[in-house]
């Protein structure tokens, strides 16, 4: 712990250099491409990533233990003021760990907000956007639930999404228990934890469940099917490439699964009204910046309320960087801010 303490304080004290430094250190050259112009501290940590061994050389495991490493140097501390309480519940493959967050000055009359993190179905587990969760709670005003779903390649698609679908539903169910309005919630989700925050609305449709009163989408992968120019322009990106999501979803598929099928590529679906209303954030240096675009789209000509936010100087994964990177630190808590006024929006209606 004291090492990583050393090292947080070193990271820290080098990206709080002044900007021309840091592009020096980065390489010297500005990273613009499809007109944005990348975070210099962003940068400075991308040019040092590639001095690294790739995640895709590495196993599940090792990566899992790398990220981990990686992200404690990254995040931020857990918000004060925010309660936290470690939870399961019976999930589909047995018990699923949860995370409940509730601040200090919580709102009665707010949805719980499920969460699921970020990872490529592969990595990732209740650390990875702990941080991130603690502001939803504090700045929302309401209690932010967790879930620490089951990864692949040991237990392989749909294991995680089924595992989030559950955790919403109990959550859903056990909203009272927790201060937040009674049979209400949202549901949210980062990248591969945005997939399934983009699907479970659709699956709730399909078998005649209510609604989510919102679904929070950050950079979400919503088509792995398909190829979008935002794959090649940015796809030698950190800490999201091109390559890292084949390995992810080399991991993540078994060899006979269709990626049409709509519990992988939500945006496949012949009809998208009567969804929940939607916040989504992307990043402009990402993959996956064109899919949450046409998925706004996409849900805005079906009459769907969307706010939609690119935050174009800041890459893939932002959400677990608010202790190393400013611009991550704002950018989360503008989302939050976006979720609070859309659920009085939604409330008011």
């Amino acid at each position: 712990m004291a090492d990583i303490k050393v090292q947080k304080f070193i990271l820290k004290t080098l990206l709080s250099l002044p900007t021309p430094i840091l592009r020096a250190m980065s390489g010297g050259a500005v990273d613009y491409r499809a007109g944005r112009t990348l975070d210099p501290r962003f940068q400075f940590l991308t040019h040092g990533a590639k001095r690294m061994p790739s995640m895709t050389t590495l196993s599940p495991t090792a990566a899992r233990a790398a990220s981990a490493t990686g992200l404690a140097l990254m995040s931020g501390r857990r918000e004060p003021g925010v309660r936290c309480e470690d939870l399961t519940m019976e999930g589909p493959g047995g018990l699923l760990p949860l995370r409940l967050y509730r601040p200090e000055r919580q709102d009665p009359t707010l949805p719980l907000i499920v969460f699921a993190h970020f990872g490529g179905g592969v990595i990732g587990d209740l650390e990875t956007c702990d941080a991130f969760c603690s502001i939803l709670a504090k700045d929302v005003r309401t209690a932010v639930l967790s879930v620490d779903y089951r990864l692949a390649p040991e237990h392989k698609f749909p294991a995680g999404l089924d595992d989030v679908l559950a955790a919403y539903r109990w959550g859903r169910d056990n909203a009272g228990r927790f201060g937040t309005a009674p049979d209400r919630a949202v549901i949210g989700g980062d990248s591969m934890g945005g997939n399934f925050a983009a699907v479970i609305p659709h699956e709730l449709r399909r078998l005649g469940e209510a609604q989510p009163d919102l679904q929070l989408l950050i950079y979400p992968a919503v088509d792995v099917a398909s190829e979008t120019a935002s794959m090649t322009v940015f796809g030698d990106s950190y800490p999201l490439s091109r390559d890292v999501m084949e390995w992810f979803m080399a991991h993540y598929m078994a060899a006979d699964t269709d990626p049409t099928d709509l519990r992988l590529s939500p945006i496949k679906a012949e009809s998208f009204e009567g969804l929940a209303p939607a916040v989504i954030a992307t990043a402009g240096f990402d993959p996956l910046v064109d899919q949450g675009g046409a998925y706004a789209k996409v849900l805005r000509e079906a009459g769907v309320s969307v706010t939609y936010r690119c935050y174009d100087s800041l890459a893939h994964g932002f959400t677990a960087f608010t202790g190393a990177l400013p611009a991550a630190d704002t950018a989360c808590r503008e989302i939050a801010a976006l979720v609070q006024k859309a659920l009085h929006e939604t409330s008011a209606l």
